[in-house]
């Protein structure tokens, strides 16, 4: 129940401001967000990296307003792509953008997106890396897929991504798991009304494995972004039915949580991606991670406990 109540404050301006403010929040906030800036990041990807993890990055931002906002995103972008470069990591270090962060919202947003996402794309190409479309809110969907779409045709390898609470999701997926094709899963974390996504989490996790029987038998290459034991487990079992090879589908999970449980998989030869965000602006990003899972919730009250 309480998840609902955390989305619902994640839009909360005064709130936001609240816990930005309180000197208590930073240190719990770096269990999730990797560093502020690429020059904090770049170690941390390294490092996984040397520890047999894959890694895809998010430069933290969304909903943004103004023009010149989602200029400065590509370019923060456009930056973390240099900063990559030289690291020579490109078949393990990618990149999660949100369309919203490159003005989707704005009167023209479709193609202001499309225009700013393709410097990124070209420049991560041009690097022999890849990126991949977040998924955000169920209003801004259809844009997010045509400009996956569109981008597909330039830059094959580009990665959508999906979420099991919408009822349309698996049509998405049939839709999506074609040859060539990169598809993230994950159940969603948006708060979404009741005509348009599953409430109840059940229903969200069946939806799950349906979606993911449609991926793991189609003919695109499945990221399965789960933290759930059950769900990782399934994976597993509909990849052998599948006769999938261990490199052809990976598991994605977020920088900070089941860190041992990362470990392990890829211990075990599976491909193993962590998700890595950074940046100033976490408190959106921070806000669903809590909302997800109520061990994140327990997490962060007693560290505020224990530091206050």
């Amino acid at each position: 129940m309480l998840g609902p109540v955390i989305l619902a404050a994640s839009r909360s301006d005064a709130l936001r401001r609240t816990l930005s403010a309180a000197p208590v929040t930073k240190p719990v906030v770096n269990r999730f967000i990797a560093g502020e800036s690429v020059e904090e990041i770049t170690p941390v990807v390294r490092s996984l990296a040397e520890q047999g993890l894959e890694v895809t990055l998010d430069v933290l931002g969304e909903d943004i307003t103004d023009p010149a906002a989602a200029l400065a995103a590509r370019d923060a972008y456009l930056r973390l792509v240099d900063a990559l470069a030289p690291l020579d990591l490109a078949a393990r270090a990618e990149m999660s953008v949100k369309l919203s962060s490159f003005g989707q919202a704005l009167p023209g947003g479709h193609d202001l997106a499309l225009r700013n996402v393709t410097e990124v794309v070209e420049a991560a190409a041009a690097i022999g890396t890849t990126v991949t479309l977040d998924a955000e809110d169920h209003t801004t969907l259809d844009s997010t897929l045509a400009v996956h779409a569109e981008l597909r045709a330039r830059f094959p390898e580009t990665g959508a991504v999906v979420q099991s609470y919408l009822f349309r999701t698996e049509e998405d997926c049939r839709a999506l798991a074609a040859a060539g094709s990169r598809v993230r899963l994950v159940k969603g974390a948006y708060k979404e009304p009741a005509s348009v996504a599953y409430q109840d989490k059940g229903e969200v996790d069946r939806a799950y494995v349906r979606c993911l029987r449609v991926l793991m038998a189609g003919s695109g290459y499945p990221m399965v972004g789960t933290h759930d034991p059950r769900l990782v487990a399934v994976a597993q079992d509909l990849a052998r039915r599948a006769g999938r090879k261990p490199d052809e589908y990976e598991f994605q999970m977020l920088y900070g949580i089941r860190e041992a449980e990362q470990f392990r998989l890829a211990a075990e030869g599976h491909r193993m991606r962590v998700y890595v965000a950074y940046g100033t602006d976490w408190y959106g990003y921070f806000m669903r991670r809590l909302a997800e899972r109520p061990a994140n919730l327990g997490f962060f009250l007693r560290s505020l406990v224990t530091r206050t």
